[in-house]
Formats: structure tokens, C-alpha cells, sequence
């Protein structure tokens, strides 16, 4: 158990990312199907409730955020992962 965790925490939120397949759907910069994660920064850069905000949308989905995408819910990520996930992409930089 100790051995499981200690490799859980030494993965990066880079390694959720791909691991849950969000790269499926998002770039690190632009859009794919669904925005890139620094244009998710952007959006949202300067709300202090961005970060839990975006744990919900990872966990239980949305629609209309961005358009008419949907984003589907992913119920298979945890509650702690999706906040790690929603600070490092709210952490991304500027687009160019």
C-alpha cells in the first residue's frame, strides 16, 4: 500500500492528464475538440473559485461553456485528482 502511494505522488498532473485521456479532447495550447488548457487559464485567470469551479466541470461535465461542446463527466477521476488537474491547467500560460 505504502509503495502504491508513493508512486501515485510522484506522478505529475501532466501524467493524470494523459492517463484519464484528457489530451483526447484538449491541447496544451489550443483547441481540439474542446479548449486547450492555457485558453481555460486564460478565461478563467483572476477567479479566486476558477479552480473548484473546474474539478466539478472535470468530474461531473458540462455543456455550453465553450459553445456546444460537451464536456463529458468523468466520474472515474477523484475528487482530490480533479482539483490537481484543474490547478496545473489553470496554472498554463498565456496563449500566443
Amino acid at each position: 500500500m505504502a509503495i502504491h502511494s508513493l508512486c501515485a505522488a510522484a506522478q505529475t498532473p501532466a501524467d493524470l492528464a494523459r492517463r484519464n485521456a484528457c489530451m483526447a479532447c484538449h491541447g496544451l495550447v489550443h483547441k481540439q475538440v474542446g479548449p486547450g488548457f492555457a485558453q481555460i487559464a486564460e478565461r478563467y485567470r483572476g477567479d479566486a473559485e476558477a479552480a473548484a469551479r473546474l474539478a466539478g466541470k472535470i468530474r461531473d461535465g458540462s455543456v455550453g461553456t465553450w459553445g456546444r461542446v460537451i464536456m463529458p463527466r468523468q466520474p472515474q477521476v477523484s475528487q482530490a485528482d480533479a482539483q490537481l488537474l484543474s490547478q496545473w491547467i489553470l496554472s498554463q500560460p498565456t496563449p500566443r
